[in-house]
This record gives structure tokens, C-alpha cells and sequence, in this order.
């Protein structure tokens, strides 16, 4: 892997890991242009992954302190009935995650037909969300967080996106804008730490130098850059409901994908 490429799929996953377009779909794509497999490259995969990881925690600092500080209390509290939701939602995707994580991948490496349909599914779902009727002034429960991790685990489909399939479940339900962006940001935390791990446990490491640090550098600093760049403005275009704009690119890119396979 060049620095060129690491640069650019560095770029991608932390922009797409964010906006709905779906980080895992964009890949793909963009291993196929570039005729390599970040998939195979344990390390690669790690630091980008750590890289947005590093991005959510700076941007929601003061979320992140108030839940420790909370939590440390050992006591029933906001925090902890958060915590609590935040844990409930990943229940789904870590069942998924544990028991059909390689045959999903096994289905959809290099199938940019399948992408390209899911990319189009994800450019549904932002459109019901986007042109919803009705008050969206709700809070997020226990059923809700369970319902958007569900929505989370479909989100293992590369081309439906993850942040896209959370806020558009949680906006179909009714809930507030600025909150359902919160937490579908905040509980991804969870998902992709707990992939990193198994990548860590399961992994075959006998090859990963190859790649060089300043590769690894290079995509660690464009996945946090364009992490923290692309989670701040998705923040305020759900808050004021511009999600048509990515529903209208991802049915562009699946229908190029399609026609491509």
C-alpha cells in the first residue's frame, strides 16, 4: 500500500464512517479502484478504525466525562440508565458480530452488485426519514435504543450505513433530532471496538510490517481528521434535516456500482 493510498482510504473511512453513506460500501468501492484489500491488512484496518474511534471521543468530550463521572457513582442515575441504553443497542450487532461476522463478509467482499442495492436501501430509509410527518420532540428509551441497535446490525450489509440506518430508525420513531444523532454516534463506539478486538484475537499477523508506519500514519491522520470534520457537520445537518442530499448520492453511487459489477 502506498502513502497516496493509505491518504485516500484513510479519507474515506473517516468521512463515510459518519455521513450516511455507508464507510464499509465506500471501501469496497474503493479497494476496487485501487485493486487492493484493506480487509486483509490487519493493521490498516485498526488504525482507521482507532483513528475515527479517537474522533467521536473528541467530539463528544463532555458527553464522555459526564457518563464517567456518572457511572463512577455506582448508582441508578441519567448516566447510568444511558450507559445501560447505549449497551442494550449493541446486544443485536454483537450477537451478529460473534456468530455470522465471516459469512456476511464471505457474501459481500467484492460483490458491487449487492453494494450498489444496499447503497440504493440506505438512500430509502433517508428518505422516509427525511420526509416524515409528525413532532420529533421524543426520548430515547430502552425499547428505542433496541430498536436502533437492530437497525445497527443491518448496518453489518456493506452499503447500508450504519449512521444512516440508526438516525433514520430513531427519526422514524419519533425522537428528537440533536439526541438521535448522540447517541447513534455514541453507541457505534461500542460495535467497533468490540470488531478491532476480535480482529486483534482472530487475526493472522505474520505478514502486517509489511505495509510500513507512515502508511499506517498517513491513514490514521486522514481518518481522524476527516472523522472529527465529518461527525461535527452531520451533527447540525440532522439537526436540521438535510438528510436528502445523502439519500440522493447514495442512490447515484449504488446505481454506478450496479451498472459496474
Amino acid at each position: 500500500m502506498t502513502v497516496f493510498e493509505a491518504f485516500l482510504l484513510g479519507l474515506i473511512q473517516g468521512l463515510t464512517e459518519f455521513l450516511p453513506v455507508s464507510s464499509s460500501g465506500h471501501l469496497e468501492l474503493g479497494n476496487h479502484l485501487l485493486k487492493i484489500n484493506t480487509s486483509e491488512n490487519l493493521s490498516f484496518t485498526i488504525v482507521v478504525h482507532a483513528a475515527t474511534v479517537l474522533s467521536t471521543v473528541v467530539v463528544f468530550r463532555n458527553d464522555f466525562q459526564n457518563l464517567i463521572k456518572g457511572g463512577l457513582q455506582f448508582k441508578w442515575n441519567s448516566e447510568t440508565r444511558y450507559i445501560t441504553m447505549l449497551l442494550v443497542s449493541a446486544v443485536p450487532v454483537a450477537i451478529i458480530g460473534l456468530f455470522y461476522r465471516d459469512q456476511v463478509e464471505s457474501v459481500f467482499t467484492e460483490n458491487l452488485e449487492l453494494i450498489g442495492i444496499c447503497l440504493m436501501i440506505t438512500a430509502t430509509l433517508l428518505s422516509f426519514a427525511h420526509f416524515k410527518k409528525g413532532k420529533q420532540n421524543g426520548q430515547i428509551g430502552f425499547l428505542h435504543s433496541f430498536i436502533i441497535g437492530i437497525a445497527q446490525t443491518v448496518a453489518v450489509l456493506p452499503g447500508i450505513s450504519r449512521s444512516g440506518a440508526t438516525i433514520a430508525t430513531g427519526l422514524l420513531l419519533g425522537n428528537d433530532r440533536k439526541e438521535v444523532a448522540r447517541f447513534s454516534f455514541l453507541m457505534v463506539l461500542i460495535p467497533i471496538l468490540g470488531a478491532v478486538f476480535l480482529d486483534v484475537i482472530k487475526g493472522d499477523w505474520n505478514d502486517e510490517m509489511k505495509i510500513g508506519i507512515v502508511p499506517l500514519v498517513t491513514g490514521f491522520m486522514a481518518a481522524f481528521i476527516s472523522g472529527l470534520a465529518a461527525c461535527r457537520i452531520m451533527i447540525r445537518l440532522v439537526s436540521r434535516g438535510n438528510l436528502i442530499y445523502f439519500a440522493i448520492y447514495c442512490l447515484i453511487v449504488g446505481l454506478i456500482a450496479i451498472f459496474a459489477a
